[in-house]
């Protein structure tokens, strides 16, 4: 096995995710911990103890965290780096602690297309990473699409982050299933096949799409009241109404000027899948990449440069 290098940490609102790296960047071993929204302010304490067991093997393991762990709610605010940027960028900006030990990167901002403040923590990360593993996205313009609670559709300008705009989709999805009518009660028939019935939710939305999402969403309740949904199917039927309203919103602001036939996308399969149907009802190609392979392999990206400024201070 190759020898330990670096901590690389995704410490995000409900997990803490730490990989054992190489100098490479190569994940040798995975942890994982409380998120930031269940630290309760003891971050030195929940890392070190995570650290231990990989500790008592390989000594002065410096660390690179990304994600809310440098936000508001987590162990130190670190500031937004501004866009237009380039993910190299981000090891110039991060937030050292302990001596420089474990070092915070940033988050990233911008005025957004809608004339708005938007701001990220953890995807600049995995967009780093994903450029790591496709060099091509550094060349062109490219549409990238991060699904997750808060999705993230990035305007990529010749590897340089140029400006994002963030769609609640997921956050509204589980807000709208789990405390509203619209859906109900699940029950033990969770269980049941919703894929077609999330097809049907993207269906539907394409087969209108003038139609506003908000005179939509009711249909997740009356089609269970006439029988054609049941619960766990209008849950799915609801996941396409967003899911499809989120990406036509999204291409009709973004697309110019961009490969709009194609989006990378970057996230857990589960989401990417979800996202490449969508998109493709919409006649868009996608690519993916799993944002579990791209998070460590930016990390990995800040921790080569922050080690190569460490060494050109010291010669200097």
């Amino acid at each position: 096995m190759a020898a330990a290098s670096f901590v690389a940490g995704d410490w995000g609102t409900s997990h803490l995710r730490l990989f054992l790296c190489d100098e490479d960047g190569l994940v040798l071993e995975r942890s994982e911990g409380p998120g930031a929204a269940d630290a309760g302010g003891r971050f030195a304490e929940i890392l070190e103890s995570s650290l231990a067991p990989w500790g008592r093997r390989h000594s002065e393991l410096p660390a690179v965290l990304c994600g809310m762990v440098g936000s508001s709610i987590g162990w130190i605010q670190a500031p937004y780096l501004r866009c237009p940027a380039r993910p190299e960028q981000l090891a110039d900006a991060c937030v050292p602690l302990c001596g420089g030990s474990i070092q915070i990167v940033p988050g990233m901002s911008c005025r957004n297309r809608l004339n708005a403040p938007d701001f990220m923590r953890g995807e600049e990360t995995q967009i780093a990473g994903a450029l790591a593993c496709d060099p091509q996205l550094r060349v062109g313009q490219h549409l990238l699409c991060l699904p997750g609670t808060h999705t993230k559709w990035v305007l990529l300008k010749n590897g340089m982050i140029s400006e994002f705009l963030t769609a609640p989709t997921g956050e509204l999805f589980a807000l709208l299933r789990d405390h509203s009518v619209l859906v109900g009660e699940r029950g033990p028939a969770e269980t049941v096949d919703v894929s077609t019935a999330f097809e049907e939710g993207l269906a539907q939305f394409n087969g209108f799409p003038r139609a506003q999402l908000l005179h939509r969403l009711f249909e997740c309740r009356s089609r269970r009241l006439s029988g054609e949904l049941t619960a766990p199917t209008a849950a799915g039927y609801l996941s396409g109404l967003l899911i499809a309203s989120d990406i036509s919103g999204a291409l009709g602001l973004l697309s110019g000027g961009t490969d709009a036939g194609t989006v990378q996308l970057i996230g857990s399969p589960d989401l990417t899948r979800l996202y490449a149907a969508g998109l493709s009802s919409q006649n868009c190609e996608t690519t993916q990449i799993d944002g579990a392979a791209a998070s460590p392999a930016g990390l990995a990206l800040v921790h080569r440069q922050l080690t190569q400024r460490r060494v050109m201070d010291a010669t200097h």
